[in-house]
Order: C-alpha cells, then structure tokens, then sequence
C-alpha cells in the first residue's frame, strides 16, 4: 500500500512538508505543491482522509469484472447476481476486460474514484499484488478465481479435483493418450485444471504429451481449430479434456466434418454443463458447474459485507460439482 513516506520519497521533500500540501497549509511554495502533486499521480496515491470521505459514499452499485460476456458461463453467472442485487435494491455494473490488464486496472479504479460501492472478479488478468492495492478503496469479492494471497472471500469450486475426476473418466473409458486445451494460463482456474489433469495422468503412469497441449482456447472457432491442428500431428491423442463446452462442441462440429468419430477415434469432455452439451451430436460429457449458486453466494457475500457492514477477510467457499457422462466418452458402447 502506497504511504505518505513514498509520496515524500519521490517527491523528493520531507513527510511534514508532504502533510503540510494535503492539509492546504499557506506556507507552502507552489513548486513544492507540484512535486507532491506529481508524485501522488505517478503512485496512484490516495490520502487517507480522502479514501476515508469517498468509502463514506454510496452509490448501490456493484461491478463485475468479466472477461467476456459471449461466454455462456459468465452471462449466466452475471444472471444469478443480478438477481440477488435486485432484491436488496441495487444495480450492476457489468465491465468486459477481454483478458487485458490495462482494461482490468481501469475497471477496479472504479472502487478508488467511488463510482461503485463494491466489485466482484471472476477473472484475473494483473498479479495478485496489483490487484490487493485496491482492496483499500472498497470491499472485492472473488467468483470462480481465487488466490489465498487476497484477504477477500472466494467463491469457486474445487477445479484441480474437477479436471482429475474428468481426466479419470477419460481413463476408465480406455483412453491413453490424452490432450488438454486451456484458455488464459496465468488464470488460477486453468492452473488448478491442468494439475488436476497432470495427477490423473500421473496416478495412471501415462505420458503427458507436449503436443498434445493446446493453449489460448475460448469459443466454439477456437475448438473447430483445435481439432484441426490435433488432425495434423503425426501421433494424434484418443481424447482431449477441455476447459469449455464452447471449445469442445467446435471439436465435436468439425470432428464430424472431417468423418472423425466421437468417441471411437476421439472421445471429448468439456467444462460447464452449458445447454448446447446437452444439444450437439453426440451429447458432450462435461463437468456441471454449481454457476447459479456462484453468483448467488457471491452476491450475497458482497451485500454482507457493504449492507451488514461485515468485516472483509479471506473465506472460501467451495461448491460442489458432478460430471455428466454423455455419448462424447462413451467408447464401450461402441464396441
């Protein structure tokens, strides 16, 4: 957290003559104002008693950061909180980040400028430390990512046992070979997926292809691509376990294409539980997320903290999963 003593440091004046530009002392030289005027510019510094009027402010408003709102899972989660924010009488804010940092600072600045009275994160795009700085300014929720080095409550469900729980079903069903696509890397979700994936695999004593990891995946066009470049390798995976059922229905779209048989030459899990895996042919294997409970938890954890005053500190919350077995894994019935 940024101090008066940094202030004063690259203003290069002392802390009492710092005290003396925040209090409007007259005896104070227009450059030195200037100095201490930049420098809190270029340290995003606040003054406490300013940081105190502002979170005094109300504007029963909550923001939520998603980083795209063509993905299903996050319109759905941003529908549960809606909800729950209507019945205590306040509004959202919904802020797309499209995975870049510098929208993501603009967008939690709103908690310093007092234009929101709290902020909910479902995915993160700045390191942890950058993100702590404004936790100062207003109370932030985490939903669906998490991080223990944010002393914030967290809303999520257990990914690393989600993805070694699908990754074993893979197994079970006779596959050997076996792909991984994720979206963001950095994301603690997709962190979590890929060592719950590593540990099945592990456990398994099978080996964990390079080639076979296909980053930077998000929607259906992605998974159309995916499944081309896996077509291309001279020793192709039996399986793939994704991080979306966007990008596994594009897999499943083009595997038919391309007379690629689901599940016989390529069995396919997906993530999310969303409508279209219960629709595309053959029906998509995936891991049901609790999404409405996130959001409504999330919501109501928030509203604690900024209608019931409670004190905001580090809390997880973990919800429950199920996977869902459909036709994409189902080998044996092949046979």
């Amino acid at each position: 957290m940024t101090t008066i003593a940094d202030v004063a440091k690259m203003a290069g004046l002392s802390r009492a003559t710092v005290s003396r530009v925040l209090n409007n002392h007259p005896n104070v030289t227009e450059e030195k104002k200037r100095l201490v005027r930049d420098a809190m510019e270029r340290l995003n510094y606040v003054p406490n008693s300013t940081a105190q009027r502002l979170r005094n402010q109300k504007t029963d408003t909550i923001a939520i950061l998603v980083p795209v709102l063509t993905n299903p899972f996050f319109a759905y989660l941003l529908e549960a909180m809606d909800t729950v924010a209507t019945e205590n009488n306040l509004q959202l804010l919904v802020c797309q980040t499209r995975y870049d940092r510098e929208k993501e600072l603009n967008f939690l600045s709103l908690l310093k400028t007092k234009q929101v009275d709290g902020l909910i994160l479902t995915s993160s795009e700045n390191d942890w430390e950058i993100i702590t700085e404004f936790t100062q300014y207003g109370p932030i929720v985490l939903c669906n990512e998490y991080s223990q080095v944010v002393n914030v409550p967290a809303v999520r469900m257990n990914n690393t046992e989600a993805a070694y729980r699908a990754t074993r079903h893979l197994i079970e069903q006779g596959c050997r070979k076996i792909a991984y696509s994720y979206g963001e890397k950095k994301s603690s979700v997709a962190l979590e997926r890929e060592d719950g994936f590593r540990q099945a695999l592990k456990e398994h004593s099978l080996p964990m292809n390079k080639s076979w990891i296909i980053r930077n995946v998000y929607d259906i066009e992605d998974g159309r691509g995916a499944l081309n470049y896996l077509t291309k390798l001279s020793e192709r995976p039996d399986a793939v376990f994704t991080g979306s059922d966007q990008v596994a229905t594009g897999m499943i779209m083009e595997a038919k294409k391309q007379n690629i048989h689901v599940p016989g030459d390529l069995a396919i899990v997906g993530f999310d539980d969303q409508p279209i895996a219960s629709i595309i042919e053959p029906g998509l294997t995936t891991i049901a997320q609790p999404i409405k409970q996130m959001g409504t938890r999330a919501m109501e954890t928030m509203i604690e903290v900024i209608l019931h005053k409670r004190e905001l500190s580090y809390q997880e919350i973990l919800l429950p999963f199920e996977l869902i077995v459909r036709d994409s894994t189902n080998r044996f019935s092949f046979n």
